[in-house]
Formats: C-alpha cells, sequence, structure tokens
C-alpha cells in the first residue's frame, strides 16, 4: 500500500503540480503555450528533479528547469524568467506549508478514530493544497502581472528585478527551512496522534509569508507603472516642444503669406506696365524676384507632410549650417493614420542624434546625412543614414527609446546599424 500512494504522489500528484505551476509560469511572462511544451516540462521534471518540495537541491534545480524552459523554450526574458520561476515555486511552497500546519492541528481528531485513514486523509487533503496555489497564481496574474495593470515594458521590468528578487530569494529559504524542520518527509506522532510543532505559528507565517508576495510584486507593479508613467511625460515634454516649434512656424509662414497676398496686386500691376511698355527684360527680371520671394516661403523639402516638411526644414537646415551635407527623399502618406507628433519623435530624435554625431566628427572628415523612406503597401520604413566616429559601444539613449516606443506604439520595430564610420537607423511602422 505504501508503495502505492509513494508512486501516486511522485508521478501523478507530481506531474499535476508541475503542469500547474508551468502554467501559470508561461502566464506570469505572458507567452503562449503548446502541448509539446507541458509534455517535456513535465518529462523532464520527472526524470532530474522528483517532487519539487523533496529537497533545497530538488527546489532549486525546478526553479533553474521552469527559467531555463521561458528563456529557451519560451523565449522570455531572462531576468523575468528567473524572478518569475522563483515566484512560482515560492507560492507553491508556501501553500503547500499552510496546508501542512492546519492539517497537523487537526490530524489527532482524525488519528483517534482511525490511524491509517488519518494517514491517507492527510495525504490527500495535503494535496488539495494546489487549489490554493492555483488561487494565489491568479491573483498575482490578475492583479499585479495583467495586460492592463502591468505596462508591457521589458525594460522597465528588468530594472527592477534584482532589487526584488532578494526578498522573494529570502521568503523561498524561510519557506524551505520550515517544511524541512517542521514537516519533513516522515510524520512522526505520539500515540495520541499529536504531531511535534507549533502548527499554529507556523501557520500564521507562512501566511504571512504568502502576503507579503503579493506586497511585494505590488510594489513590482508600481515601480514599472512609474518607469513608464516617467516615460510617457519625457515623450509629452517632447511633444508640447515640437507643437510650440509647429506654432511658432505656421505663424511666421502665414505672415510672409499674407504679406505676399497684400503685395500681389502691386506686383501684377507692375508686370503690366513693364509688358504693355514691351520692356521684356525688366519683366523677366521681376518675375525671378518674385520666384525668390516664393521660395523663400515654401518648404526645401517635400515629403508630402506639411508638418514633416517644416521639421525636416528646421533640422536639416541646422546641419547644413554646420556644415553638414544632407539629402532626403522621404515620401510620407498624408493623411495617415499614424499622428504627426509621432513621426516627429521618431524623425527629431534621430536627426538631433545624427546631427550631435556629425558634429563630434573631425574637421578632415566627411560629415553628411541622408534621410530616406517609403511606403509599401500598410509598412512605413524611415532609414536615417549619418557619417560618424565610432567610439566605444553605442548605447541607447533617452531620444532613442522615445523612437523605439513610437514605434512600438504602431506594432513597428526599430534597428542601428554601425558598419565601418557608417550608421544607419532604421524604423519600420504598420499603418493601422
Amino acid at each position: 500500500m505504501d508503495v502505492y500512494i509513494d508512486v501516486f504522489n511522485l508521478y501523478v500528484m507530481g506531474s499535476i503540480q508541475m503542469l500547474i505551476s508551468f502554467h501559470f509560469f508561461a502566464k506570469f511572462l505572458k507567452k503562449q503555450t503548446k502541448l509539446i511544451h507541458y509534455i517535456l516540462f513535465i518529462s523532464i521534471g520527472l526524470v532530474f528533479t522528483g517532487l519539487p518540495s523533496e529537497s533545497f537541491n530538488g527546489l532549486l534545480l525546478y526553479i533553474l528547469l521552469l527559467a531555463a524552459d521561458g528563456i529557451i523554450i519560451l523565449k522570455g526574458d531572462i531576468c523575468l524568467s528567473v524572478l518569475y520561476s522563483m515566484v512560482t515555486v515560492v507560492i507553491m511552497q508556501l501553500c503547500y506549508g499552510v496546508f501542512n500546519s492546519v492539517l497537523s492541528v487537526f490530524y489527532p481528531v482524525m488519528f483517534s478514530f482511525n490511524p491509517e485513514i488519518a494517514g491517507i486523509t492527510f495525504m490527500i487533503l495535503g494535496n488539495s493544497s494546489l487549489l490554493f496555489s492555483m488561487f494565489c497564481y491568479h491573483i498575482v496574474n490578475k492583479y499585479f502581472l495583467s495586460a492592463d495593470n502591468c505596462p508591457n515594458n521589458d525594460e522597465a521590468k528588468g530594472k527592477y528585478t534584482f532589487m526584488i528578487f532578494i526578498p522573494v530569494f529570502m521568503m523561498f529559504l524561510t519557506g524551505k527551512y520550515i517544511n524541512s524542520t517542521v514537516y519533513g518527509n516522515t510524520i512522526i506522532t505520539d500515540k495520541l496522534g499529536n504531531i511535534k510543532g507549533e502548527h499554529y505559528q507556523m501557520a500564521v507565517i507562512q501566511l504571512l509569508g504568502i502576503a507579503s508576495i503579493f506586497c511585494v510584486m505590488f510594489a513590482y507593479w508600481k515601480l514599472t507603472e512609474n518607469f513608464r508613467l516617467s516615460r510617457e511625460m519625457s515623450c509629452l515634454k517632447q511633444k508640447e516642444h515640437y507643437l510650440y516649434q509647429y506654432a511658432e512656424e505656421a505663424k511666421t509662414r502665414y505672415k510672409d503669406t499674407k504679406a505676399f497676398r497684400h503685395d500681389i496686386k502691386n506686383h501684377v500691376l507692375i508686370l503690366r506696365e513693364l509688358l504693355i511698355s514691351n520692356k521684356w527684360e525688366q519683366a523677366i527680371d521681376y518675375v525671378e524676384d518674385m520666384e525668390d520671394i516664393t521660395e523663400a516661403m515654401s518648404f526645401p523639402f517635400n515629403t508630402n507632410n506639411p508638418v514633416i516638411d517644416m521639421l525636416l526644414g528646421n533640422k536639416l537646415g541646422m546641419a547644413e549650417e554646420s556644415n553638414i551635407a544632407v539629402s532626403c527623399s522621404l515620401i510620407l502618406p498624408y493623411p495617415c493614420s499614424i499622428k504627426d507628433i509621432d513621426f516627429c519623435i521618431i524623425l527629431s530624435n534621430a536627426l538631433d542624434n545624427a546631427i550631435s554625431a556629425c558634429k563630434r566628427q573631425t574637421s578632415d572628415m566627411k560629415k553628411y546625412i541622408n534621410v530616406t523612406g517609403r511606403m509599401q503597401g500598410n509598412i512605413i520604413l524611415i532609414e536615417i543614414e549619418n557619417s560618424f566616429c565610432r567610439k566605444g559601444v553605442i548605447h541607447k539613449g533617452t531620444g532613442l527609446k522615445n523612437i523605439q516606443a513610437a514605434a512600438e506604439k504602431y506594432n513597428g520595430i526599430m534597428s542601428m546599424k554601425a558598419q565601418g564610420a557608417v550608421f544607419t537607423l532604421s524604423v519600420m511602422l504598420v499603418v493601422p
């Protein structure tokens, strides 16, 4: 009988426990799973670790197995995979400990009726701790890691992973110590069925441990939320700056256009008199002067989007003033469901970085900026190529992070390539 019970606990309940933990672990990582993933994980888990609660080394191996599956099979972030594997195991461990403590209090009552039945009942009810584990997993996933409550930003999550890893690891050690010292694999009772230990205190301690996990995950959510809000605040400040720039430029253009329209009647009258008097050369010179006036009022670059024309005129004009050769062959759809502000965030940050890179070059090096872009189907591809002087590793500053955030807003991507003295920034946007 004991052999069958051991087999049942090891293979049946062990498989169910692994199935539940892996399922919620994948949910924490926001990854899709297939049936083959579950089969592979349970097979490896039973072969190499046995039940996760058997020994300290077994638990560590189980955590590493979960993390490895998250990284290799589910393609999750390394830091997040390690953290969530630890959270998954700690919750399972603490729930198991709470049920052990509660059952140890009521075991003497069951023992007084029938010791053998009491042992089987103890085992069955102990395994029901899986239901409590599922409830705790659901709380963590729904209220602290759901898409609505937790920003989908691996950079923000990874930034604070180590900060909360230490308290989670300490809870893991505490729970393991309680289960190993108070509730081992063998239950020793006296003649009345009393199990040695302060079970009320142990139950309260482990319930507080579960509550602490919730508090840690809540703090984790708040930290990542604050990170997201600070990023959005940075983007909003940039948008405010661009809107102010656009408004000032629009006022200037409107003033010049109004003055030209006011004088157009006089220009027409002068041309009419010159033509009537057969002063052809003077009339041609006068028309050329008018062309210069209208040229000054138009944008130097034509992308089919007036806002971007104005932005490129300002940015590339600044580059030309710094003796940087510029060229632009960017054509954008207009009107477009991608907001002008997001185009401005991408192009202004990219051009600011390109101008700064060119200015850092020595005077004898060729300095240039090329802006290209086109639309194919519902995909817009923008490329900014510039000369630069390579010094060390290229890091993502605030500007590049804002570009990436704007691209991801439209299910797009940003990529960088440095080859020789040429740096290329590519941004792909999917038009909704």
